[in-house]
């Protein structure tokens, strides 16, 4: 795993369920883009196959950077069966999801659900390194019901031999709603073997910086924060290299959806219009934080592509600057202005 600049913290793209496909690759890639991706998960079971939509993340990828097949599920010999299955294709390393907080993911002892369940968790874990020639990483949470259980959990991933370990600093009960536990991401950096990289919160420089000065992770996971601002990765790295920092304004941003929208409906095999601007909004809800309210009241109730870009075009054609950072009062982002500190 290696960064695009020396000296420069690792910085990745979260992987994002519906989200980060071939297309949203693509399109962080044109701005400056992560050091390395991670799929979609792959969610397997039983009689599971691989889905040849998140396939083609691998397959398709022309962006130069690496891409590694996440997988999610708890049955060990199907684990280990779809592990050896992408290996054969052009990916760097399999991924463990031990972090995803959906219910019906829960529910099924899979993703955030598993870490109920330390032994396991740990069962599986050896499996799949045993069963792996090359490199394997997860990404975890803290722990289910709260953070204090990540002692625990931490002492399993030191006993297997990880290539990375990723940490999104919260529960699975605390979602997205909480700041983020940043001493065990810290203690975590103190006590692993391998690279840490750090998950949650980053939504500009200064929280990337404050998550990086916090922990002491060898690099950033960036999710949500890169849907309202695929510049981030180029910002940090010039801000942590002492160089200027783009300003955003709200015609990039304008640009930036534009761009979304175009690359999103080429990928679609089946193109639905109506369908595909109820898709854009879900990348909007992000990205309109920060913009002014009623861009986002009335962006949420356009339903053709002429009323959603003559929207756009209404509030972001022109080049004012883009706030570096959502509100404080953002239901979307919470908790983020704890890493500022």
């Amino acid at each position: 795993m290696q960064n695009l600049t020396p000296h420069i913290p690792l910085l990745a793209l979260a992987p994002m369920q519906d989200v980060t496909d071939l297309a949203f690759m693509r399109v962080m890639q044109q701005f400056g883009g992560p050091d390395y991706f991670v799929t979609e998960y792959f969610r397997v079971h039983t009689d599971y196959t691989i889905e040849k939509k998140i396939l083609r993340s691998i397959t398709e990828n022309n962006t130069g950077r690496p891409v590694y097949a996440q997988l999610i599920g708890q049955d060990i010999p199907a684990l280990k069966r779809i592990a050896k299955e992408l290996l054969q294709y052009p990916i760097a390393g399999i991924d463990l999801n031990l972090g995803c907080p959906a219910p019906v993911v829960c529910r099924k002892d899979a993703g955030g659900g598993l870490l109920r369940k330390p032994e396991k968790t740990e069962d599986i874990i050896a499996a799949l390194r045993d069963s792996i020639p090359g490199k394997f990483t997860v990404k975890t949470r803290l722990g289910f019901e709260s953070h204090d259980e990540f002692i625990q959990l931490l002492e399993i991933f030191r006993r297997h031999d990880l290539d990375t370990l990723t940490i999104h600093g919260r529960s699975v009960r605390e979602r997205y709603q909480t700041p983020i536990h940043t001493d065990c991401i810290r203690h975590a950096v103190e006590k692993m073997p391998c690279p840490v990289i750090a998950n949650g919160n980053v939504v500009d420089v200064e929280t990337g910086i404050g998550l990086l000065a916090k922990t002491n992770a060898q690099g950033l996971m960036i999710g949500r924060g890169a849907i309202r601002s695929p510049w981030i990765f180029s910002q940090l790295r010039a801000a942590i290299a002492n160089q200027s920092i783009k300003q955003v304004l709200r015609s990039d941003l304008l640009e930036y959806i534009t761009l979304l929208y175009q690359e999103i409906a080429t990928q679609t095999s089946d193109f639905d219009e109506t369908k595909h601007v109820h898709r854009m909004k879900k990348y909007l809800i992000y990205i309109a934080q920060g913009i002014d309210d009623e861009f986002e009241h009335q962006i949420r109730r356009v339903t053709s592509a002429d009323t959603f870009y003559l929207t756009c075009r209404e509030f972001l054609d022109n080049n004012e600057p883009v706030p570096s950072r959502p509100p404080e009062r953002s239901k979307i982002f919470c908790g983020f202005d704890a890493l500022r500190r």
